[in-house]
């Protein structure tokens, strides 16, 4: 294909994306602004996670999807980067009720006051200084985790593979435990939440009395996240991302086209962890409070499934993963974790068809799946129809009971089937929902692969009239 084609189709495909980011930006402008917030608190919270999320799973798969190293310290360097937020945001006034067990800070700085005093202290002023303040300090944020990147990664990133992966997650592991450190508790707060810092609320507008005039607070954090994963699309699609998938596919062909290797995974691994500092950030806003315990282990292996369940090497697919995977977690399963009974006989047994008949539908899918990796044998299919085995006595078991309370609906349970979904999910989508590809490919696949299928039904038809019009004139020759 000519240069110049590529060259358009490259710019055809950029304008459409910018165009799908700024449409999804006015719609969560519009439903912000429409919907009740308070009665729709839950759907405005997972559009908040989801796209802090988002941009931290996509500064994770920079660094193991493109440029092939295993790194579990992400949670580490999103800790640095909402430390770094709280400390240089906290109102003066406010830092002493928040260090109380520490007779103050030994910070005494936040620049939204200071901006906010630049340009007037109180009006627009004010306002356009505080949020000068906190943009400023989340950059900050995610240069700090940058730092302490290039620090570690010194010595780190002279490891491969596991040994990388064990060392980092040991570096978040050391973090964690510094930062709750008494003797550093002017600084941290020691085990004590970091509170009372601007959130995102504070970029909405309101009027002289107060009353808020236009939310902003959700769309700020889609931009602010949209904003930091076009550079991380832009950094790819240069030379240097380049290199990164050339390091990624076999180092030694790289070094020998003359890819400083040292260099370049130095300089992923610190532009990950500031992507993910700023995600740090932005998760500080979200929750509202800094607490070192939360940014554990488990926090490193969500954003890790985000990546491998959206596709590794694919920045939409880790974007998309991370809002199906917090919608599902946060909003869309949550009615399982509460007891609740039917109300009729028909509908309980309308409830156990449904079961019967998911319980042959997944014995089918395994079944399928294991035929295609070429089984042929009793022996090697007669595990795949276990688990639909199991739901299936379960569900005769449920129709004998007489029972009319809801099977399994209870506390707990909503992360039962979260797991399950996950485990399907990877069964039949072993390099991700996307793969190593963009959703616009993705959707040019789907597209060829429904006038396939329209083809397919349409040639039957076709080829079934030719016979009858041949016969047709067959009899009319007669005639």
């Amino acid at each position: 294909m000519p240069a110049a084609t590529l060259e358009k189709k490259s710019k055809r495909g950029a304008f459409l994306s910018l165009a799908g980011v700024a449409a999804v930006l006015a719609l969560v402008i519009v439903l912000e602004n429409t919907l009740d917030p308070n009665r729709n608190i839950i759907v405005f919270t997972t559009l908040k996670k989801g796209a802090v999320y988002a941009l931290v799973a996509v500064s994770m798969n920079l660094l193991n999807g493109f440029t092939g190293l295993f790194s579990l310290g992400h949670a580490g360097f999103m800790l640095l980067g909402g430390y770094a937020y709280a400390i240089f945001t906290i109102p003066s006034a406010q830092r002493e009720s928040v260090y109380y067990m520490y007779d103050g800070s030994a910070i005494n700085f936040s620049f939204p006051e200071f901006f906010s005093n630049l340009f007037g202290g109180s009006g627009a002023g004010g306002a356009a200084g505080m949020v000068l303040g906190m943009l400023i300090a989340i950059v900050i944020a995610g240069l700090v985790a940058a730092l302490v990147a290039w620090l570690i990664g010194l010595p780190v990133l002279k490891l491969k593979s596991d040994y990388l992966a064990i060392a980092t997650l040991g570096f978040a592991e050391i973090i964690r435990a510094i930062f709750q450190w008494e003797p550093g508790g002017r600084i941290t707060n020691g085990a004590n939440a970091l509170k009372s810092f601007p959130t995102f609320n504070n970029f909405n507008i309101t009027d002289a009395e107060g009353e808020i005039v236009l939310r902003l607070s959700t769309s700020v954090c889609f931009a602010i996240s949209a904003l930091c994963i076009f550079l991380i699309v832009l950094l790819i699609n240069s030379s240097y991302g380049r290199a990164f998938k050339a390091i990624r596919e076999d180092e030694v062909a790289a070094e020998a086209m003359g890819i400083n290797l040292a260099k370049h995974k130095r300089l992923s691994f610190i532009i990950s962890s500031f992507f993910a500092g700023v995600g740090g950030a932005l998760f500080a806003m979200y929750v509202n409070q800094v607490q070192a315990k939360t940014f554990n282990s488990a926090m490193t292996y969500e954003l890790l499934l985000i990546v491998v369940l959206g596709g590794m090497g694919s920045i939409s697919g880790s974007a998309i993963a991370a809002f199906l995977y917090v919608a599902c977690g946060e909003w869309w399963l949550r009615f399982l974790d509460s007891e609740a009974a039917f109300k009729s006989a028909s509908d309980r047994w309308a409830f156990i068809i449904v079961l019967a008949a998911a319980a042959a539908a997944l014995t089918a899918l395994l079944l399928w799946r294991r035929k295609r990796q070429g089984a042929r044998k009793f022996s090697e299919l007669w595990t795949a129809c276990l688990l639909g085995a199991v739901v299936l006595g379960y569900d005769i078991y449920y129709a004998a009971s007489g029972s009319m309370e809801v099977p399994f609906l209870r506390t707990g349970f909503r992360m039962v089937v979260f797991s399950v979904i996950i485990m399907v999910v990877v069964l039949f989508f072993r390099r991700g929902l996307m793969g190593d590809k963009e959703l616009p490919a993705r959707l040019r696949e789907l597209a060829a692969f429904i006038r396939r299928l329209a083809a397919k039904i349409r040639r039957p038809s076709a080829g079934g009239g030719k016979p009858g019009a041949a016969a047709g004139k067959e009899a009319g020759g007669d005639e």
